[in-house]
């Protein structure tokens, strides 16, 4: 009997990324089914068993998030907070009710303490609070593994998780208000090339971070779902060694778009200063995992909004 693969929030940045890898993997045993937001309202757990009795899914793969960057999160926390749990319970309870033999969902590096000691590894997801910035979004997503956990113990289900660091391709979300920092910039530079202005980049340029391409993200949720067991969440990133500056992520973007003036707005908040995830775990599975260079994977996503700037989320 074959998997019939269910992915909610299937057609945003992750879900472009899984379906990537899976046209360059494909497996005759497998049909993939990817939703978009449009094909049902999630938060209604009567609307999602409509969903689930329509497809009838062996496996599911959860993406489906209410997601903003720093600046709406700050605003918004409870709604955050109410929407992301609506979601999730009932995509998990409904993986239960129709017994889906496995559930991977997406959590996100926001989960972990704030106050912690760096690399980050998936034992502390539930040392200390998030950072205050979004802690409704983060304590929304922690609950999605005390729910695996929850459901594993007490229905043996096989729910798990992964944890990718800042994700970053095409099909992202490029408004400026609410998008991440490596579309934001990608749209900025595009405005600033096309008005011959410099590109303004918020904050400082100090922070660190460690970036995922999508299509790389892609081939690693498409491997946890066919090969990891465990239930505790594995962390998808590139190594400490790749973390960037914001102030060398925005030079990367500036060079792929052609853009040669920087300058930094530094009355903008940061956020945090660093959020530096351990890969082992992912690396003792897969040793020899390839990343796309960054420089490559930049210059990649520069070229599709260009190229697609006319129907990008925008």
């Amino acid at each position: 009997m074959g998997k019939k693969v269910l992915v909610t929030g299937g057609t945003g940045l992750v879900g472009r990324g899984i379906e990537y890898a899976v046209t360059q993997d494909k497996r005759e045993d497998e049909e993939w089914v990817f939703l978009s937001s449009k094909d049902c309202d999630l938060t209604s757990m009567e609307e999602t068993r409509k969903l689930f009795e329509a497809h009838k899914p062996t496996h599911v793969i959860h993406l489906a998030a209410m997601v903003g960057g720093l600046f709406s999160n700050l605003r918004q926390n409870a709604e955050f907070f109410r929407v992301n749990m609506l979601i999730n319970d009932a995509v998990v309870r409904c993986c239960y009710e129709f017994k889906v033999e496995k559930l991977v969902s997406c959590l996100s590096t926001c989960i972990f303490p704030d106050k912690t000691t760096y690399p980050i590894d998936e034992t502390m997801v539930h040392n200390g609070p998030p950072h205050s910035s979004n802690f409704g979004y983060a304590y929304a997503k922690r609950m999605l593994d005390v729910q695996n956990q929850a459901y594993r113990q007490q229905y043996g289900c096989q729910f798990t998780s992964v944890i990718p660091t800042n994700i970053f391709g095409p099909f992202d979300n490029y408004n400026l208000q609410d998008s991440h920092v490596i579309p934001a910039l990608i749209h900025k530079c595009f405005n600033a090339k096309k008005d011959g202005a410099a590109l303004t980049v918020y904050g400082s340029g100090t922070p660190l971070r460690q970036f995922i391409y999508s299509r790389d993200l892609g081939r690693l949720m498409v491997w946890t779902l066919r090969e990891y067991t465990e239930t505790e969440p594995i962390i998808l990133s590139v190594g400490e060694e790749d973390e960037v500056s914001i102030k060398q992520v925005a030079e990367t973007v500036a060079k792929a778009m052609g853009v040669s003036d920087l300058q930094f707005d530094t009355t903008k908040a940061d956020g945090q200063f660093k959020k530096t995830a351990n890969n082992a775990k992912l690396r003792g599975y897969l040793p020899d995992f390839e990343f796309t260079p960054f420089e490559q994977a930049v210059k990649e996503s520069c070229d599709w909004f260009v190229e697609n700037y006319s129907t990008v989320r925008k």
